[in-house]
């Protein structure tokens, strides 16, 4: 136990109101504010059933049972929302704290600076946050504490995430022809966690501690202190994260890699005639082309283009440079897919420009009369990895498809979208991929390290559970642009499809994350392929995508030397170069569960439950999986108030300060299109949703589950930064207000129904709201003034932070379109189901209660 004195107490009224509060409500908050993050605790096997089978358990999600009023006391009077915790107001501390600093990775287990702080990192012996993010990072010592407390110990890693231009890139380390140095028994290798001994001689291993000979040509004497000489020349010894250039041990047949292709395939259907899609993306490729990724100081790009065109049958194009015209190869028996032409299908975009720019000329007037409305999908994705297989290098395909494909071929699909089939047992088989051809088609892919983009423009459904499965299992993808119109989300598409192309991405590439005795990774959520219980497999990786893994003790951790883990990732370059990237990180050990709850970080808490609850809901009603995130909420929180909180009466809810606003992403999560099981939302875009949120690091997944509401009219023009965020609830919103929502998918501008003319002037050139067309139709002009260039610029600063372009959503109070908007304000009920904030709040107060009686 920890006794009252130790803590810093903080109420979150003052205590007058707290006591009236107190008397009113029987529920009143208090919090410990131990300064520090992030947490710790068994999940994902637990997913067999709830564990806790309260008389409330089942009436959660939808609605409780009364709401608060069933709390015992004299009747309710309204809660006042600013005594809960807010999480504005975590972030804008944090901000305070911690904003424009240097953040130092020399001391283990110390808990970083939340995502949305802008802080710069100095490795000095463990991987940078932005590499690897942790849900405690101090674990507890044994398997039966983990199991007490019900906290998640795992990492979200994001090998090769964006570094900011003012920190230092990786270093590349080259032992040539030796290769990376490894212990001999772990295969780990070579990092700041090793100890050398005997002189230099010889070195015990960080993670399974057997004792190495040092090979002689790594030979160093060690200082008085016992390091090593050279200990500060070598990335591998002082850095958390660094590159090793891999031998031809590390390559496919022992030989090097060629650098890989990119391949687009257009479908040219009807519908994507008609809407204009096929002619854009033929004029966006003419410049993209130009600008695909390169090694640092080329002046080309080694990566090679090819093109095909599809319906029901696929046309492939011959676009050697030495053509006059571009040659079309048609392959019409589907059922067989082969690539006819061997030679000048992947060409070099620079010596065949001329060609293929007459092809992209060419291509929307040959299918301009077209009738064509079927299509096939898996030949597409077959024909791809064939081409692939035949040049002997890795890829990625860009598919542009449009429609679920119908056509007589391997992989035909029918409309399996049945809404009858929400809330019930077999809800789950909505979302539950058709097998078969699309699972050999994945290993096919992850084979060739082949990765898979897939832009989907519908307007019906799709099965995106199944034309997905690829592109998530490969390290693709998955955009969607429903009933597409080139005017209203043709800028969104193109702004997605040239970041996708430009963006640095490693390819056929393999993970593993190795760590100390006493612990192992048990679990790996991600768009990646798993063949056996270690190797993390990726088609390929890129600079947003995150591998969520889970760890489990299979001994008890020393408090003295932590808990160390190594994530090595073997992959190709863009030039064709084979590499070892590694991220280390060190974490504290203890004994006393007060120290977990202090150390952890709720981001990364919500982003393991996100990804294992929509792992979970392809196996379990989406009811039980519900039942189980509120319980485990609750399991975390009571075991906090019973052996870390002081005594204090019952009725107070107590939380630990890392987590104080768990709860409102947690209830978010709850009300998130997958989990929420509303006949009006549409399967393909639950679907989606899951398949994206699979992907997501840790601050995609928080501003997803807690979205930026920005007040705009209260701004001062003058200033380059971005307004404080208010609460993400409709109190917050003013009639003669302006606020625009972003939560890194959609991007919303509200006008209020008072808000000043003088300000709707300077904003659309209108005199008044009256004057613009309802129904979010709407777009935002640029115009010569002060407020219009200072909103033009917070829009253009929050799409810059983002990892998908977002379309801009004009909405007035009162309009229909209103709704849409209004299912991002997470602190209210449910538009679909869900509680509010509050009640969700005093729902787990009561399921704590029930759980310490």
């Amino acid at each position: 136990m920890i006794s009252e004195g130790s803590f810093d107490t903080e109420d979150w009224s003052n205590d007058a109101e707290n006591s009236a509060l107190h008397h009113r409500n029987k529920l009143h908050f208090k919090m410990y504010s131990n300064r520090k993050h992030p947490i710790s605790g068994p999940y994902g096997a637990q997913m067999a059933g709830p564990q806790m089978a309260g008389p409330q358990s089942g009436a959660f999600p939808g609605g409780f049972p009364g709401g608060p009023a069933q709390m015992a006391g004299p009747p309710q009077k309204k809660l006042d929302p600013d005594s809960i915790p807010s999480t504005t107001h975590v972030i804008e501390d944090d901000q305070a704290k911690r904003g424009g600093q240097v953040y130092v990775t020399n001391i283990r287990g110390q808990v970083p600076p939340l995502v949305t702080t802008d802080f710069t990192v100095q490795d000095q012996g463990n991987a940078s946050p932005r590499f690897m993010r942790c849900t405690t990072y101090s674990f507890p010592s044994t398997a039966d504490l983990a199991k007490q407390c019900k906290v998640p110990l795992a990492a979200i890693i994001k090998p090769f995430a964006t570094v900011p231009k003012n920190e230092t890139p990786l270093y590349i380390v080259n032992h040539g022809e030796t290769g990376p140095i490894r212990c001999n028994r772990c295969k780990a290798y070579m990092c700041p966690y090793m100890q050398f001994m005997d002189g230099g001689r010889r070195y015990q291993c960080g993670f399974c501690s057997c004792v190495n000979e040092v090979p002689v040509q790594y030979f160093q004497h060690l200082d008085h202190m016992g390091r090593r000489m050279d200990l500060y020349e070598r990335p591998e010894l002082s850095l958390g994260s660094y590159e090793f250039i891999a031998t031809l041990d590390y390559c496919k047949n022992n030989k090097p890699p060629n650098p890989p292709a990119y391949i687009f395939m257009i479908d040219v259907s009807y519908n994507n005639i008609k809407s204009g899609l096929v002619k854009l993306i033929c004029e966006e490729l003419k410049t993209l082309l130009d600008r695909l990724p390169q090694e640092e100081g080329a002046e080309t790009s080694p990566i090679k283009v090819g093109f095909v065109t599809y319906n029901k049958i696929l046309h492939f194009y011959n676009v050697k440079s030495a053509l006059a015209q571009p040659q079309m190869m048609v392959v019409s028996d589907v059922a067989e897919m082969f690539v006819p032409l061997l030679d000048g299908f992947l060409v070099n975009f620079q010596e065949s420009r001329a060609v293929v720019n007459n092809l992209l000329d060419q291509i929307p007037d040959m299918f301009a009369d077209t009738n064509e409305s079927e299509t096939v999908f898996a030949p597409v994705i077959q024909a791809g990895v064939e081409a692939l297989k035949a040049a002997e290098c890795s890829g990625k395909l860009f598919i542009f498809h449009s429609s679920i494909p119908t056509a007589e071929a391997p992989g035909k699909l029918k409309n399996r979208d049945d809404r009858k089939l929400v809330g019930t047992e077999k809800e789950k088989t909505l979302f539950q991929p058709l097998r078969g051809v699309y699972e050999q088609l994945t290993k096919d892919c992850v084979a060739q390290g082949c990765c898979v983009d897939l832009f989907l423009f519908p307007n019906q459904y799709v099965d995106i559970a199944t034309v997905g499965d690829v592109p998530s299992h490969t390290g693709g993808s998955i955009y969607k642009y429903s009933n597409f119109q080139v005017e209203v989300n043709g800028q969104q598409f193109v702004s997605d499809l040239r970041r996708d192309v430009e963006k640095s991405i490693g390819f056929d590439a393999i993970m593993r994350v190795r760590t100390g005795t006493g612990f192992r990774a048990t679990d790996f959520f991600g768009a990646v392929y798993m063949n056996n219980t270690t190797d993390v497999e990726m088609a390929a990786v890129d600079c947003d995508k995150a591998v969520t893994v889970e760890f489990k003790h299979d001994d008890t951790l020393s408090e003295e030397s932590g808990a160390v883990m190594q994530c090595a990732l073997l992959y190709t370059t863009i030039g064709g170069q084979r590499r070892l990237r590694i991220h280390n990180l060190s974490l504290n050990c203890s004994s006393q569960l007060s120290e977990l709850y202090k150390s952890c970080e709720t981001d990364a808490l919500i982003n393991f439950f996100a990804k294992s609850a929509y792992r979970a809901m392809l196996n379990q009603p989406l009811k039980t999986v519900r039942e189980i995130l509120v319980n485990q909420t609750a399991h975390m929180l009571a075991c906090y108030r019973k052996h870390c909180a002081s005594p204090s009466a019952a009725s107070q809810l107590i939380l630990p300060d890392a987590m104080k606003v768990f709860p409102v992403y947690m209830n978010s999560l709850l009300k998130t299109p997958t989990l929420v099981g509303s006949t009006e939302l549409s399967t393909d875009d639950r679907a989606f949703h899951r398949l994206l949120v699979n992907a997501m690091g840790v601050e995609e997944t928080q501003v997803l589950l807690y979205p930026r509401l920005i007040p705009l009219h209260t701004m001062d023009v003058s200033s380059d930064a971005i307004p404080a965020p208010v609460r993400c609830s409709e109190e917050r919103l003013s009639e003669s207000g302006i606020f625009l929502l972003e939560n890194g998918l959609s991007m919303f501008l509200w006008l209020g129904q008072a808000c000043p003319p003088d300000l709707i002037q300077n904003l659309f050139n209108v005199p008044s709201l009256g004057h613009l067309s309802s129904e979010g139709q709407m777009s935002l002009p640029v115009l010569d003034n002060a407020h219009s260039r200072k909103i033009h610029s917070i829009i253009s600063s929050i799409s810059q932070q983002r990892a998908t372009s977002m379309k801009l959503l004009i909405v007035k109070q009162k309009d229909r379109s209103e709704m849409l908007f209004r299912q991002h304000l997470v602190e209210d009920k449910g538009l679909h189901g869900g509680a509010s904030y509050m009640d969700f709040l005093c729902y787990v107060h009561r399921e704590i209660r029930q759980l310490l009686t």
